[in-house]
């Protein structure tokens, strides 16, 4: 590089990877989701669109038919010329690097339109001049391939024009739709589709070609530092710019021999948006800072705190330079860091980096990233660097959150013991176990998980530390984000009621005119059987626990249990629900699973024997048509089956899952059968428990039957219960709805029910069976929730 006469050599590579280009990658997802959008509202809402359309036409339409022609005119030739004026502006401008990149994007974006089931189309384009010149202008400005190959043309053209050109270009071409309108011309969902695939073909040619902000600016940066007194006589890329920014060492003849040059652009500053943008969505007010209004600030920001921490002898290194360069990029310069990295010091220096870091907050400071490599030693003291994160009149919150760090990174380098001792010694037993609260994955910032390896197993080690030397049983985790993970789950949950519970709502009124004709004492004898189910659930899964845990707790738990089986496919919440439960009740997570596999175990074959009796019960040959699954369910069930089986058998990581989580699993439950075989009362409780689920539910569907006149046996739908339930349990959707009643239903009439006592039957028993111990069991889950037992 040659800057004022003389050659600087440049070391390593400028460039930045093409994945970190995050300007460039916003604007192809936002133009592919540009095109998605078009897409949509033309194959979804199409005719609402063009209803809009010309009713917004008829408002502002208010020219005559010859002003109309004439601005259709107009605006036509304008678009006409557009491509041409474009490629003169890069003619004067001798950007000839980037006609290549022009003719690329046109002709992808007009071949991509020309695309149609039997081919190419070639365009209809009669370049003779007809009688009427707004025909011959119509069949370019309604044509989406000409508008396609203007909007690709311009995108990729724009980030190299002058301001004020490509202001009006875009402007032009972006007044197609409101012409249309002030004309009283619809407007064509093609022309808009094409301007869509344009924007986005010149999106993807810009991420791959790159644009001026790619060009660093290293010839200003040179002569910024020669006016502060410091001449660079060559570069070395330390760090290429990606999320973070270009970070160089320049050799220098002057009163320092080396400096630290940190160069930020356009894409540096676009994921520090998103960046600030997602704390502040995800993290609470107290938890984050002030946002900065520019990356300007932020790196002027960076430098005054730097400068503090400096008054303070506390800081690693001085500030040389802040400076804004052209093309969008900001300098900062900065000395050497002095001393050596905390890692490569002794256990001595540890009570010197706590009272540092208690002398930082009494100044009122806060670091907020303290990774090892951010905390240097010389000759004894202790000095910090990197401010990135850095804040002047800091919180509690953000303090504790330093501790915190600090507590982590002397952990993983000094080990838990030590680390802990000396910041109890420094800053005293109850900072420390404030801040413990933050001791969690959360809570860690992103330089302390790249830099500490296994640093979600430090953090652990950190926390049981300081509860082991404070005394504490227990140390609450604080909450920083927005929403906790309980609160995920729980509105997750909810919006699956939500959209299981439609089908039911809708069919609501034709249901709730039958129940005029209900028997109301039969409903209720159904209302009661399945509250008895829960009472029966709680009891096998108690014995299951070797009852170690409380038996009211366990009923209360089983209402809360339906709520979350019901909105999550086959059930699978509620057999967490259950774990979560009894560890919270001091079961292991190996015996608590263990416990839960045992119950659903027994239940598997208690159903399937109480099936097998009840048929031999029944003798009968009804038809159960209704109740087989199609062949193509059943082929494709199998064909998942094995395709499960074969990955799990061929992944090595799912092998070793399967060694060393399933088959402890395993081998505890094959041990609790074993222990049943020996213990006869145990094992009478869990299945007569298990019993009373499966009699409980016939005996309330029957109760539902009966209630609309009967016509139906207790065997027969105790049947239609275990076979229907059995096949609707393998439905994808939330607590089978759909599935269940469509199985149910089906049942009834194969064994000759009438429809008209079936459908209303199956809805009542649904709703005391399911939807009634839904809503309460929301509430009861919250209730659980605020208690600790969940």
């Amino acid at each position: 590089m040659r800057v004022d006469g003389r050659d600087i050599p440049v070391t390593g590579s400028l460039l930045q990877p093409l994945i970190r280009r995050t300007s460039d990658i916003i604007r192809v997802v936002l133009a592919a989701l540009w095109v998605g959008v078009v897409v949509a509202a033309s194959l979804i809402t199409r005719p609402e669109w063009l209803a809009l359309e010309r009713s917004v036409s008829n408002i502002v339409g208010f020219l005559n038919p010859d002003q109309s022609n004439l601005v259709y005119l107009v605006y036509g030739m304008a678009i006409l010329a557009l491509p041409f004026a474009i490629l003169i502006e890069l003619i004067i401008s001798r950007q000839w690097k980037l006609l290549a990149g022009y003719a690329a994007a046109g002709l992808v974006a007009g071949l991509l339109l020309s695309i149609t089931g039997t081919g190419l189309s070639a365009p209809q384009w009669h370049l003779q001049v007809p009688d009427r010149l707004d025909t011959f202008l119509s069949q370019f400005l309604d044509d989406p391939r000409w508008i396609a190959m203007l909007a690709a043309v311009l995108t990729v053209s724009s980030p190299w024009l002058p301001t004020r050109p490509r202001r009006w270009l875009w402007f032009l071409l972006l007044a197609f739709a409101p012409i249309h309108l002030v004309v009283s011309t619809v407007v064509p969902a093609r022309a808009m589709f094409g301007l869509a695939v344009g924007w986005l073909v010149g999106a993807v040619i810009v991420l791959v070609v790159g644009t001026p902000a790619l060009e660093v600016p290293l010839d200003a940066a040179v002569r910024v530092l020669a006016r502060r007194g410091h001449t660079v006589t060559a570069f070395t890329v330390l760090h290429p710019a990606g999320r973070g920014p270009l970070v160089l060492a320049a050799a220098i003849d002057g009163p320092e021999r080396e400096l630290i040059v940190e160069l930020f652009g356009k894409n540096q500053r676009s994921f520090g948006a998103l960046r600030q943008l997602w704390r502040w969505l995800t993290f609470r007010t107290s938890e984050t800072a002030a946002l900065h209004g520019s990356m300007h600030r932020a790196v002027e920001h960076r430098a005054l705190l730097a400068i503090a921490v400096g008054e303070l002898g506390l800081a690693a290194v001085q500030q040389v330079a802040v400076a804004a360069l052209e093309r969008g990029w900001m300098l900062y310069a900065h000395t050497m860091p002095r001393g050596k990295p905390l890692d490569e010091t002794s256990d001595d220096e540890l009570a010197g980096v706590w009272k540092s870091l208690a002398a930082l907050h009494c100044a009122q400071i806060s670091h907020g990233d303290l990774r090892p490599a951010e905390i240097r030693i010389e000759n004894g003291a202790t000095l910090f660097n990197g401010f990135v994160n850095a804040e002047f009149g800091a919180s509690d919150k953000q303090r504790q959150s330093d501790v915190a760090q600090l507590l982590v990174s002397t952990t993983a380098i000094f080990g838990r013991e030590a680390a802990v001792r000396t910041a109890i010694d420094t800053l005293g037993e109850q900072t420390v176990l404030t801040a413990a609260s933050r001791l969690t994955k959360s809570a860690m910032p992103a330089g302390i998980k790249k830099s500490i390896p296994d640093w979600g197993e430090v953090v652990a080690a950190a926390r049981d530390e300081v509860r082991k030397q404070t005394g504490q049983d227990k140390i609450e985790a604080e909450q920083i984000t927005r929403f906790s993970r309980n609160q995920i789950i729980q509105l997750v949950l909810l919006i699956g009621l939500v959209y299981v519970a439609y089908p039911f709502i809708s069919a609501v009124p034709t249901f709730f005119s039958q129940l005029r004709t209900a028997n109301w004492w039969w409903a209720l004898l159904g209302l009661a059987v399945s509250a008895l189910t829960y009472v029966g659930a709680a009891a096998a899964l108690w014995a299951c626990a070797s009852r170690l845990v409380s038996f009211r707790n366990l009923v209360i738990m089983q209402i809360a249990n339906t709520f979350a089986a019901t909105t999550t496919p086959a059930r699978v919440g509620g057999l967490a629900l259950s774990v979560r439960f009894l560890q919270k009740g001091g079961l292991g997570a190996v015996r608590a699973t263990a416990a839960v596999t045992l119950q659903q175990a027994v239940q598997v074959i208690t159903h399937i024997s109480l099936l097998i009796l009840f048929s031999v019960a029944a003798g009968t040959s009804a038809n159960l048509s209704h109740l087989v699954p199609d062949a193509t369910v059943l082929y494709l069930a199998a064909g998942v089956g094995v395709g499960i089986i074969g990955t799990f058998m061929f992944v090595p990581k799912l092998r070793r899952w399967l060694s060393n989580s399933v088959r402890p699993q395993l081998q505890e439950v094959l041990g609790e059968l074993g222990d049943l075989a020996r213990d006869p009362k145990r094992f009478s409780v869990i299945v007569l428990g298990c019993g009373a689920i499966t009699i409980g539910q016939a005996l309330a569907l029957w109760a539902s039957v009966e209630a609309f006149g009967g016509g139906a046996s207790f065997i027969t739908v105790t049947i239609v219960t275990m076979i229907g339930g059995t096949l609707a349990s393998a439905a994808p959707t939330p607590g089978g709805v759909g599935a269940v009643e469509a199985a149910l239903i089906g049942g009834l009439g194969a064994f000759g029910l009438p429809a008209t006592i079936a459908v209303p039957a199956v809805l009542l028993y649904r709703v005391l069976t399911c939807w009634l111990p839904v809503f309460c069991g929301w509430f009861t889950m919250r209730w659980m929730t605020s208690k600790d037992m969940i």
